[in-house]
């Protein structure tokens, strides 16, 4: 759940990762209480936008954050009082006296009641210490079955004023082998201003961020553009541009094991149609102290 700012204007923002939640019918009932919650105070809205190429299940609802989408993760840490510290990057977790001591990158351990994690599969298993060995062999072997596909987001930001002359707010693209999805971000999530620029998001297919997974991001940047300008040959140039890849962009092979593990997920859109992004809307008390890791690719 990323909401990136452009660079000459604060106000001209872009999600980068999830575009939209979507709500199962049958999973309606569970998880109203949070959906009544999130829409009574704004977090959320229903998205009313014209989507071209979108897949809607019968008697599923689709909704927007206003805000951007990382808006809802925010409005839950400040419900929970906590205090939150980002960029540490968590290396090792030891059990001492009865307490878990989370050790970084830079600076001293610190012992916490308890460590919830939140990191992609992979990143977990790469972490030390006694979290090791609490993870069984039977665990370990579920865990490692849990794959990702990779792909790269291209956020770009537009100076209040400038017209993006296109009928839609957003459209999946079936005929290129850069390009999935093309969003204009804030007609998408109906915030639009003349006095705050546009910013347009596009989503690669899962294809084409594999095959360029570990190449230079200005590279990749280049093609990006190259692709978009052949779909769209009237796009403004932009004033600011930026180029997000996500190594861990979309569990392809986990609902097995979230079935064994009881866990209640939702979908949440990720650029392909009707698929599982694996974003769960859970609530629970949070500790006084949270450390958030904030994860390069």
């Amino acid at each position: 759940m990323s909401t990136s700012r452009g660079a000459g204007d604060a106000a001209c923002t872009a999600d980068l990762g999830a575009q939209y939640i979507t709500l199962e019918a049958e999973r309606a009932q569970p998880h109203r209480s949070f959906y009544e919650e999130l829409l009574s105070h704004g977090i959320l809205q229903q998205l009313t936008a014209r989507i071209e190429g979108m897949v809607v299940k019968k008697g599923s609802c689709n909704y927007v954050a206003p805000q951007g989408i990382s808006s809802v993760v925010k409005y839950y840490l400040k419900q929970s009082g906590a205090d939150v510290f980002y960029e540490q990057h968590v290396t090792r977790i030891s059990l001492r006296d009865g307490k878990w001591e989370v050790s970084r990158k830079t600076g001293p351990p610190e012992l916490f009641d308890i460590v919830i994690l939140t990191m992609p599969v992979p990143q977990i298993l790469h972490l030390q210490g006694d979290i090791v060995n609490i993870i069984n062999e039977s665990q370990k072997q579920q865990l490692e079955s849990v794959s990702y596909s990779s792909r790269y987001a291209l956020g770009l930001f537009y100076e209040a004023g400038t017209r993006i002359d296109v009928p839609w707010a957003a459209q999946y693209i079936t005929d290129n082998p850069c390009i999935r999805f093309i969003s204009i971000d804030n007609k998408k999530r109906n915030i639009e201003s003349p006095e705050i620029g546009s910013s347009v998001v596009v989503h690669t297919t899962v294809t084409f961020g594999s095959k360029y997974l570990d190449s230079d991001l200005t590279e990749v940047q280049q093609l990006i553009l190259s692709h978009l300008e052949r779909i769209l040959p009237s796009l403004p140039k932009p004033s600011s541009i930026k180029c997000q890849k996500w190594r861990y962009s979309q569990k392809v092979a986990w609902q097995d094991l979230c079935k064994r593990e009881g866990r209640i997920s939702q979908q949440c859109h990720a650029p392909d149609p009707g698929c599982d992004h694996g974003a769960a809307l859970s609530c629970a008390r949070a500790p006084r102290q949270i450390s958030h890791e904030k994860y390069t690719a």
